[in-house]
């Protein structure tokens, strides 16, 4: 074959515009934007969005489970125990007038070291060096408490030299709720003409029974605690007390007989 011969082509001028940056892209056309390169939905932005706080949310909790729980610090050789009994305002005068009562028995018998703390108003236990039994610092604790109560001296004197004895602590609403007069009228059951009720009720019981307002707190053993409370509660629920004494003697010389 013979080689042909190709026309001369002629140069085709291209003319080439400078993209300009206040061009927006609304000025360019749909066809001219390829299908891959088109703005993202709001559905993907939401998506976007929720895996970005799921990977940080990851992210701080491996953090925080990274963190190592500092050891609670260890007592010094020189700390010790320590018991704070609060006391109340109407209980400072009492606790002044008998504190060479509370002292004796507090330091030279069960060798601990005791103060009232001004600041914050409690007493302070703590034991010496010269303390031998563990169980002082709460037999300690226990009588300044029954003491604060409202006890005798005399009466929490025998939480040290007993260990059979228990302080019970309830209110008169815990039993039924009342109100206003009806509240008066079962505290006044309680006590009595003349405290007459509670004075029976303690000595059948032997125990000690202390009324502060609507507050009731009871001294004595395990067994006389559930007598005296079982009387309590009946005379809050309204039995007149001659019933009640009837009941709670027949209870007391059951227990006598079996022990």
């Amino acid at each position: 074959m013979e080689d042909m011969d190709l026309p001369d082509l002629e140069p085709v001028p291209i003319s080439v515009q400078p993209f300009s940056s206040s061009s927006s892209a609304a000025n360019l056309s749909a066809n001219h934007v390829p299908a891959t390169a088109a703005a993202p939905g709001p559905h993907k932005r939401n998506r976007k969005r929720k895996r970005h706080n799921t990977q940080s949310s990851a992210m701080d909790v491996d953090i925080v489970l990274e963190k190592v729980v500092a050891p609670k610090k260890a007592k010094l050789a020189g700390e010790t125990d320590m018991r704070k009994i609060p006391v109340p305002a109407n209980r400072y005068t009492p606790l002044k007038n008998n504190w060479t009562k509370l002292f004796a028995p507090v330091v030279e018998h069960l060798k601990l070291q005791m103060r009232f703390n001004l600041k914050s108003r409690n007493v302070e236990l703590r034991p010496s060096p010269e303390t031998a039994d563990i169980g002082a610092l709460q037999k300690g604790a226990d009588f300044i408490k029954a003491f604060v109560l409202g006890f005798d001296v005399d009466d929490a004197m025998a939480l040290i030299r007993l260990d059979d004895l228990f302080m019970e602590s309830f209110e008169v609403t815990d039993v039924k709720p009342l109100k206003g007069d009806h509240l008066g009228r079962a505290i006044g059951r309680l006590a009595g003409k003349g405290g007459r009720t509670r004075f029976t009720i303690e000595n059948v019981t032997k125990t000690r029974i202390v009324l502060a307002d609507k507050n009731i707190h009871i001294l004595g053993s395990f067994q006389n605690i559930q007598i005296a409370r079982t009387a309590v509660c009946s005379l809050i629920l309204g039995s007149p007390p001659s019933k009640v004494y009837g009941n709670m003697r027949a209870i007391a010389a059951r227990s006598t007989e079996r022990l």
